[in-house]
């Protein structure tokens, strides 16, 4: 084994062995995809795990939603919902809120957490998107909006019409968090020094498979986000697929960061999502 993998699979020991800080590893503990957590500060309260619906998700379209359809991915919706599942993760750029829309005539809006998120950088722009992606969803508010692909570390200033347009919808009641998904060091760095920021989606797994860093640094950056109670959300958690041999390996090591307080996965079957739900209790009982 490479002394850099084996660095990698240490991660899963105890934090006095790695370094990591104490937010990175604990005892093993049994924990369920529909388990409810509370995200951060902001109040909300979801599901561990989050239904994905953009594995690879560009151009309005994802794996989801070409495979499964529109119907398709609301029946993958309800069958979630009914295993516990309360927590449904879109974006603009999937092209898959239409496809919530179908799933919330069977679902109570209030009985699920719906994040979405945008390219906006003005203040115009997001209006205008905050707006649309109601009217397309089918809802009155949007729980979690986040400025979607953060790379620049001088992201507050590009953003700036943006993040002023969503802390002013937050105070309408249009959305109920506000925060910013990572794709650079930088750019998370700056995260956590920003009090705007509410909700951070990173991108973690064990591996280091299209992620921003190594997984200490990230885990370390995450874990002053958690320090100044900000929600974090992990993502690439089977770097976009190429954990699918060792997914138990993957899911262990998500389980194990006290800095995530949940996270999104995209499944594109029930079998898929069945299969998900049953390894991860037994995932989370790992040593």
């Amino acid at each position: 084994m490479r002394r850099r993998d084996f660095l990698r699979l240490g991660l899963y020991g105890g934090a006095a062995a790695t370094g990591l800080p104490r937010w990175a590893a604990a005892q093993p503990k049994k924990r369920y995809a529909s388990d409810v957590v509370a995200l951060g500060n902001t109040g909300i309260k979801l599901s561990r795990l989050a239904m994905g619906t953009g594995t690879n998700g560009v151009g309005k379209s994802s794996n989801q939603t070409r495979k499964l359809g529109l119907d398709g991915l609301a029946d993958l919706f309800w069958y979630g919902y009914d295993q516990g599942l309360r927590f449904w993760d879109s974006a603009d750029q999937y092209g898959s809120h239409p496809h919530l829309k179908k799933a919330l005539t069977k679902v109570p809006r209030d009985k699920v957490v719906i994040l979405t998120k945008t390219r906006a950088a003005t203040a115009q722009e997001l209006r205008a998107d905050v707006d649309r992606f109601r009217q397309e969803i089918g809802t009155d508010y949007l729980d979690i909006v986040l400025l979607h692909a953060m790379t620049r570390a001088n992201w507050p200033e590009l953003r700036k019409g943006a993040m002023e347009a969503l802390a002013e919808a937050r105070q309408k009641g249009l959305v109920r968090a506000h925060g910013c998904s990572f794709h650079s060091l930088e750019a998370l760095r700056t995260g956590a020094a920003t009090p705007w920021l509410q909700v951070a989606l990173i991108r973690l797994n064990p591996v280091e498979a299209h992620m921003d860093a190594d997984p200490r640094t990230v885990i370390n950056v995450a874990a002053e986000m958690k320090a100044a109670r900000k929600g974090i959300i992990g993502m690439k958690i089977l770097g976009q697929g190429d954990l699918r041999n060792r997914v138990d390996e993957a899911l262990a090591f998500a389980l194990r960061q006290h800095c995530l307080d949940c996270f999104t996965i995209g499944v594109e079957s029930r079998d898929e999502l069945a299969d998900l739900i049953r390894r991860i209790p037994e995932a989370s009982a790992r040593g």
